[in-house]
């Protein structure tokens, strides 16, 4: 279940490539199970990894790719990624999204983001925060320059805010209020019940026999 997203303050982690894609993310090999909770360890397993990893192996057998952006010190515990156009495009898995929050992950931002991966990430309470060009590259300039700088990223106010940067972004209102509220598919219909009851009722005096 999510929590209520009002703010994160963090570091950033600065992943500077573009069309960053599904399976780099998370590799195949690990979708084993739908737990939600367990993939963080092989987020980005590929670029974190020169060895092959397979699930179950020891991280201590591991070799890492030190100069890779998550093996960086400022990295640990950071919350906020930072990356290129086209984020999450490729296969639909809703296992990267749940590797990214796992991974400790609550904003991304990006120029633009894969359709379908923006959704999940809404539907699992990870806010993809969309950018323009300029924004993201002086973005990336200060997180080089600054690497243990702190950034809040407001939602209720529509703010992200950083060193000598305040920028404002909109989100869809509707998953705004999602976001804010903790609120997911089950929980919208929730709040609908008893105008779907009456409905019912009310189809049942229409249509009875649909109900025998």
């Amino acid at each position: 279940m999510n929590t209520p997203f009002t703010s994160v303050r963090s570091r950033l982690i600065a992943l500077d490539r573009a069309n960053v894609d599904t399976d780099a993310i998370l590799p195949k090999q690990y979708m084993t199970s739908l737990s939600r909770t367990g993939f963080g360890q092989y987020a980005f397993d590929n670029w974190r990894y020169a060895d092959i990893g397979y699930p179950g192996k020891p991280l201590d057998e591991r070799e890492p790719i030190n100069s890779f952006c998550l093996h960086q010190p400022h990295a640990q515990g950071a919350r906020i990624l930072l990356g290129r156009e086209n984020f999450g495009c490729g296969s639909s898995r809703e296992h990267a999204v749940w590797a990214l929050k796992d991974l400790g992950i609550s904003v991304l931002i990006a120029t633009s983001f894969a359709d379908i991966f923006r959704n999940n990430c809404f539907k699992n309470g990870l806010l993809p925060l969309q950018l323009n060009t300029d924004q993201v590259d002086s973005l990336f300039v200060t997180a080089t320059n600054h690497p243990w700088a702190e950034w809040t990223v407001d939602l209720e106010a529509g703010m992200l805010i950083g060193p000598d940067q305040h920028i404002h972004f909109q989100i869809e209102p509707e998953r705004r209020r999602r976001l804010l509220l903790a609120l997911d598919d089950v929980s919208v219909t929730e709040q609908k019940l008893e105008t779907i009851r009456a409905y019912e009722q009310q189809r049942k005096k229409q249509e009875p026999w649909l109900f025998n």
